[in-house]
């Protein structure tokens, strides 16, 4: 779908990977607007200054000294909902520095991408991290320091001195539902099949037919939620399955790899058309099925071994949040 955001997403549990395990020594957290701390309360993360405030990309002042040991600190604590639980997921914007003050090449910040990702809080994220977010709700930030300590004990004798990473994270909230959830109605579009179990069971979509595929974008409501509009510009968070007409081929899905909500910043040109116009005015907690032809699609190229220049792509999308 979205080229580059996904390729982030795909880079942040590397990145996490990469620092994964035991999690080091983490401090008591504290609360407050300055990243100024004492080192006996916070750890390394005193020995760093963050300016900007939590919602924006932040500027990290680094001393010459690399701190080798993991920390974090809670630099606002938010105020919205609760903190993500172990095992849950949160939507979150960050931006990751080594310790010579370059954002890190593979996780880089979300901000440059044009706006937050999610983000599983399993195992592949270091432990320091994750109480960081344990203890910053919506609306907040916490730094943290990802020292070799966080590796694995049988990596630590190996790791390089100073490859410390420092994490900046701006938390924006903790998604209430992972599909649409109301009564379904058919969506009325000859050819198309549509399944709604109900509860976070993933539907059922059949696109097998010999009707003739829609020459123009075609948008159907099968649940309508009740959220506000999805405006231009937003990172919605969606459940998706896409299949090619006629084929009922399934190159695409979010519910087939562990039906966990994927985001993607709508109507700026991030993901195919087909979805920024699709999309964007869409309920937020609707499920909307969009029948797109391939001049909105992939266009004459195609994409990957799956999808011709001449394919109509089918979509049904859970739109989850909007943020």
């Amino acid at each position: 779908m979205r080229r580059r955001s996904m390729a982030v997403l795909a880079a942040v549990p590397l990145m996490f990977a990469a620092a994964c395990g035991s999690g080091g020594d983490a401090a008591t957290s504290t609360t407050g607007a300055s990243s100024s701390a004492s080192s006996a309360s916070s750890g390394g993360v005193a020995e760093l200054q963050v300016t900007g405030a939590a919602g924006a990309k932040p500027t990290v002042a680094f001393p010459s000294k690399v701190v080798e040991s993991s920390s974090f600190k809670v630099l606002t604590p938010g105020t919205a909902g609760e903190p993500v639980k172990p095992g849950g997921s949160v939507v979150a914007n960050f931006t990751v520095f080594t310790w010579d003050g370059k954002e890190n090449k593979l996780a880089g910040s979300t901000y440059d991408e044009g706006g937050p990702q999610v983000i599983t809080l399993n195992e592949q994220v270091p432990e320091i991290l994750r109480k960081g977010f344990a203890e910053t709700k919506g609306g907040g930030r916490f730094l943290s320091v990802v020292g070799k300590d966080a590796l694995p004990k049988e990596q630590q004798a190996q790791a390089p001195p100073g490859q410390s990473q420092v994490f900046v994270v701006d938390v924006v909230g903790v998604p209430a539902e992972k599909t649409a959830k109301g009564t379904a109605s058919d969506p009325g579009l000859k050819g198309v099949k549509v399944e709604s179990p109900g509860g976070d069971a993933a539907p059922k979509l059949t696109t097998k037919t010999k009707e003739k595929a829609p020459k123009d974008l075609v948008v159907k409501t099968v649940i309508k939620g009740t959220g506000p509009a999805v405006k231009s510009g937003q990172s919605i968070l969606v459940q998706y399955a896409g299949k090619i007409w006629g084929s009922d081929v399934e190159f695409d899905s979010s519910w087939s790899r562990g039906a966990q909500p994927i985001m993607f910043q709508i109507g700026t040109g991030k993901v195919i058309k087909g979805w920024d116009q699709g999309l964007v005015g869409v309920p937020v907690g609707s499920r909307v099925l969009l029948s797109i032809p391939p001049d909105l699609g992939y266009g004459k190229a195609g994409s990957g071994e799956k999808i011709k220049g001449t394919d109509t792509l089918v979509f049904l999308v859970d739109v989850v949040a909007a943020y």
